[in-house]
Order: C-alpha cells, then sequence, then structure tokens
C-alpha cells in the first residue's frame, strides 16, 4: 500500500496533484501504480527491499542507455529515489494496444537498429539484475569468456547452493568453455536489452514500440532472440524484420538452445524446480 506521504512527495516532485492511485499489479519484484494528477498519468514503481534503490537505479541506467542511442523508444524517467523507507521510480505511462502485423515488423526493425551499437568489448559500465538476481557485467575481450563467466557459471553455482543442481550435473569451467568456443565465431558486441520477453515490451496506442525492465549490458544479439522465443515468441512479422538485418546462421539454433539455458537457469533460481527439467536437458545436450 503506498502511503500518503510518498504520494504527497510525488506531487511536489511533479508540481502537478496526484488525483487518483490505481494498482496495476507487480510481479515478484516491485508494486506497480497508476497515477492520474491535473495533467498526465504517470507509472510508479514502488519496493522496500533492502536493494530496492539499487533494482531501480540499474533499470534506470538501462532504460537511458536504450534511450540514448536513439533507436526504440522507453518511457521517460522523472525520478529515481527513495523516501520514508520506499524506493520508487516514477516514469511516464504509456497507454498499449495490441500489437498488429506492421507494429511487430517495426519493432523487429528497430531492436536490430539497438543491435547495431556496439563497443569494444563484452560487458556493461555497471552491474545490474536478472529480475531479482544480481547480474555481473565485468568487461571481457571474447564472448566465450563473458557468456561462461558472467553469465553460465554465476547461474549454476546458485543452483548448486540451492540444493537445486547436483555437482555432478554442473559441467565445469573447461567443459562450458569448450562447448561455447565451437558455435560462437567473430561475434561482436551489440547493445541488448537482457531481458526480451513479451512482458518487457509494448506497443503505444500510436503503433510505437516501447522497451521497459532492460537487464542490459554488450552481448550477442541473439540472446535478445533467444529470449524472445522461450515463452511463445513475438509474432512472424517480428523475426522477418529482424532478420532481414540479421540473418540466422547453421549453428543459430544451437545458440538459442545455449542462450536460452541462462535464463532457464534464472528462472529455475528464482522460481524453484519446475525449471529442472529444461535446464538438465540442455545440460546434458550441450555439455
Amino acid at each position: 500500500m503506498i502511503s500518503k506521504d510518498l504520494i504527497s512527495h510525488i506531487s511536489e516532485i511533479l508540481n502537478n496533484k496526484v488525483l487518483q492511485v490505481r494498482s496495476i499489479g507487480g510481479g515478484d519484484i516491485s508494486e506497480i501504480s497508476l497515477l492520474k494528477t491535473e495533467c498526465h498519468p504517470y507509472i510508479l514503481k514502488t519496493n522496500q527491499s533492502s536493494n530496492a534503490l539499487k533494482l531501480f537505479l540499474a533499470e534506470k541506467l538501462g532504460l537511458e542507455a536504450i534511450s540514448n542511442t536513439n533507436t526504440i523508444a522507453t518511457p521517460k524517467i522523472f525520478a529515481c529515489d527513495t523516501y520514508q523507507g520506499h524506493a520508487f521510480l516514477l516514469m511516464e505511462y504509456i497507454e498499449s494496444k495490441s500489437p498488429s502485423p506492421k507494429d511487430l515488423s517495426l519493432f523487429g526493425e528497430q531492436l536490430a537498429n539497438l543491435h547495431s551499437n556496439t563497443q569494444s568489448d563484452f560487458g556493461f559500465t555497471k552491474n545490474n539484475f536478472i529480475g531479482r538476481l544480481d547480474q555481473s557485467n565485468t568487461n571481457h575481450n571474447t564472448w566465450t569468456s563473458f557468456y561462461v563467466k558472467e553469465r553460465l557459471l554465476p547461474q549454476l553455482h546458485l543452483a548448486q547452493s540451492k540444493s537445486l543442481l547436483s555437482p555432478k550435473e554442473i559441467p565445469s569451467e573447461k567443459q562450458l568453455i569448450e562447448g561455447s568456443s565451437l558455435l560462437f565465431n567473430t561475434i561482436k558486441p551489440s547493445l541488448l536489452h537482457g531481458d526480451l520477453w513479451s512482458g518487457n515490451y509494448l506497443i503505444s496506442s500510436e503503433g510505437i514500440p516501447y522497451l521497459i525492465d532492460p537487464a542490459v549490458y554488450y552481448g550477442h544479439y541473439e540472446v535478445d532472440i533467444a529470449m524472445s522465443r522461450l515463452f511463445g515468441g513475438f509474432g512472424t512479422e517480428f523475426y522477418e524484420a529482424y532478420h532481414g538485418h540479421y540473418p540466422t546462421s547453421a549453428e543459430t539454433e544451437a545458440r538459442i538452445k545455449l542462450y536460452q539455458l541462462y535464463y532457464l537457469l534464472v528462472h529455475l533460481n528464482m522460481f524453484g524446480s519446475s525449471y529442472y527439467g529444461s535446464v538438465q536437458q540442455i545440460l546434458t545436450t550441450m555439455f
């Protein structure tokens, strides 16, 4: 429940009185509310956990990194702070609609444009989060080293510590590097959304694609495609437009499975053993 004091504080930030607060849900991480004011609606995310401000600051940094590429829209951020024990993130409300084939095609084009942004190393300026779990973004000069050491190994070790995987089920670092390097040829860093499932994009009522809730870093562009396909996919038009810029190769499907392993490990560590079978199948097949 959002306190009246916090709402008054938000009104002061906006210099615009909040007239109505309506909960629009929230996942296992934060509470999300729609604020109606005399002028515009806003989204307010609140969280009282010990690392809540770090979560919101990472989200803010990620949204700004995407926005600064001028390739795909993100909601405007108005404030990110704490007030009386509540961390909060205040941002623009985007009225959304169901995507049309044209919208999905534009989304695919714009995501490809985002992925054209590059740098010399794989990683990011700061660590962030995947869901509520820590995500390390230490820079590496090869994709194999980054993906194994900053993505797979931390989640595998976390799963072992939670007794969700046994030590004998976890490949060694050497096995992971050797198995991955067979698929990772001439990969260049691309700026990724990092957690691109259907709940983390929306199409505005004007048909403009927006990205939300990112877990950004510079990695292989197929990572975003792998996550987009993990729970159903975004539609044929999206993939046709995207792959017009980034065609698939003979190794694409194997890499997709390997990249989905990371997200399945994250889900295993966040939600428990219902994801064990999917994780084990990929580990057994690929390593």
